[in-house]
């Protein structure tokens, strides 16, 4: 009888070692697989940015060889075409300088002050351009401006004479700190890095940044290597060439433009909590084995007590008191859930913001037990607008309220919107300060596909709505797309 109950002790013993084996295992997988998604999702937050730039200087050339071509450099269009150039280099982040050379390299017309003898037919852009008929925009390697000493990115067009011969090189020079102030807004840890790369494997830059790395090659990378089998999209373990680590890379070829871009985080940071859990855990497993013989039943009882406690605690810590709606609290964390989600996974996302019309006007009136009441009725006509799992409804403050509705298009959240304005209206609640007699409710909504811009833009843009129904009337909806 002894025996069988030590056998059985130790059977269950072993039986909960490989369990906890088995979900030692299963996180460290689940977190290798979200720093997967992570990194992906910054790969092609940092490939946007760039194709963005990139298309700035595009769109910069196209119209300055445009302007050249047709109305030259002499006089007055000289004068006009120095004129948009520096309009453009005020209000363009990006844009270090621009430049029209002519056919011997000489400088026409600059955003930047000349240097002596100022002549560029030595860069390799410009020698591209003279022996390249190629209209479309070239990419040249990372240079050290004449004028300023910063490093840029020269992104060109060559400029044609009406017989079709060479007649100069267009110039717009990408300041390479731009794009490094915007990678240190990422997080990659102390060991992760993100990297922006010719075709050709030419550094352009990498996170640390160091100058000397500048404009030397990774072709024979891994991230290179990969990209030749796997295509212009990948993820992967792989150890960095430049400094032997190893790392979770995701890269992005940019379309229409030979450009890499990559982020990375260090395999050791990754799983540098799970280990330290694990390691805790396993001294807690090791003790509960102990403890399994006398305190097993009183232990799981105790973890129920206290998760039901918890559960009851949360519940309260997320309701709002008055109207049983979600607090702002849980409306902000949520809002910033789904959206996250929706950038994840490409979907559409809607939020509405309401205000009870002249409940000021109500409350001096009728008294504040009064508002208080007309307050939970109207939240209850809110509640059943946001029917699905996945919606929100909220106090976001006062007589406001708000309405998130993941995975869902503009004319849908305007329906959702129009039906809870008139569920209040159905319910008829008098309001002799209102025009309309009797309580009612304007309503902001914007939706759309959340880009990178931060959380709190969507609830300003919802606010500023809510404004224009306020000003159009009240007792209505206004409602537009998001720009993100």
């Amino acid at each position: 009888m002894v025996g069988r109950s030590i056998a059985l002790l130790a059977a269950f013993c072993v039986l909960l070692l490989g369990i906890y084996g088995w979900s030692l295992w299963t996180a460290r997988e689940a977190q290798l697989e979200e720093t997967s998604a992570s990194t992906a999702n910054m790969a092609l937050a940092l490939a946007t940015q760039a194709e963005t730039s990139f298309k700035v200087a595009d769109a910069i050339l196209s119209e300055t060889v445009e302007r050249v071509e047709q109305d030259g450099v002499e006089g007055a269009a000289g004068e006009r075409l120095q004129s948009r150039f520096q309009h453009i280099a005020a209000h363009s982040a990006e844009v270090h300088g621009l430049f029209v050379y002519g056919p011997g390299g000489s400088w026409q017309v600059t955003t930047q002050a000349k240097p002596p003898q100022a002549n560029n037919a030595d860069r390799e852009y410009f020698r591209y351009h003279q022996a390249s008929p190629d209209r479309r925009s070239h990419v040249g390697k990372p240079v050290r401006s004449r004028s300023t000493g910063v490093m840029v990115i020269p992104v060109s067009r060559r400029i044609d004479r009406p017989d079709g011969s060479f007649g100069g090189v267009a110039l717009v020079t990408l300041d390479l700190g731009f794009f490094g102030r915007f990678y240190d807004r990422f997080d990659v840890g102390r060991q992760g890095t993100i990297l922006l790369a010719l075709d050709d494997g030419t550094l352009i830059y990498r996170r640390p940044f160091s100058e000397d790395m500048v404009g030397t090659s990774i072709a024979g990378g891994p991230i290179f290597r990969m990209m030749k089998s796997a295509g212009p999209v990948g993820t992967a373990m792989l150890r960095a060439r430049i400094d032997g680590i190893e790392r979770l890379y995701s890269y992005r070829h940019l379309d229409g433009y030979p450009l890499v871009v990559a982020s990375a985080e260090s395999r050791d940071e990754i799983l540098g909590d799970w280990r330290a859990g694990a390691v805790k855990m396993s001294c807690v497993v090791a003790f509960a084995i102990v403890l399994l013989a006398w305190g097993g039943r009183r232990m799981i009882h105790q973890i129920r007590i206290r998760e039901s406690l918890e559960e009851t605690l949360r519940t309260l810590a997320e309701s709002d008191g008055l109207t049983g709606l979600a607090n702002r609290r849980l409306f902000e964390e949520t809002l910033a859930r789904e959206l996250a989600r929706a950038r994840r996974g490409g979907t559409g996302f809607a939020l509405i913001l309401s205000d009870v019309d002249w409940f000021k006007k109500y409350n001096d009136r009728y008294g504040h037990v009064a508002g208080d009441d007309c307050l939970r009725k109207v939240a209850a006509a809110i509640a059943a607008g946001a029917r699905r799992p996945g919606d929100l409804a909220a106090r976001y403050g006062g007589e406001e309220f708000a309405v998130i509705l993941p995975a869902t298009t503009l004319d849908g959240a305007v329906k959702v919107a129009e039906a809870i304005r008139a569920a209040v209206a159905e319910l008829k609640l008098e309001h002799a300060d209102s025009p309309y007699g009797q309580v009612s409710l304007s309503l902001g909504v914007v939706a759309g596909l959340p880009g990178a811009g931060p959380d709190g833009a969507w609830v300003e843009a919802a606010d500023r709505l809510l404004y224009e129904a306020k000003e159009g009337g009240r007792n209505r909806v206004a409602a537009r797309l998001a720009i993100a």
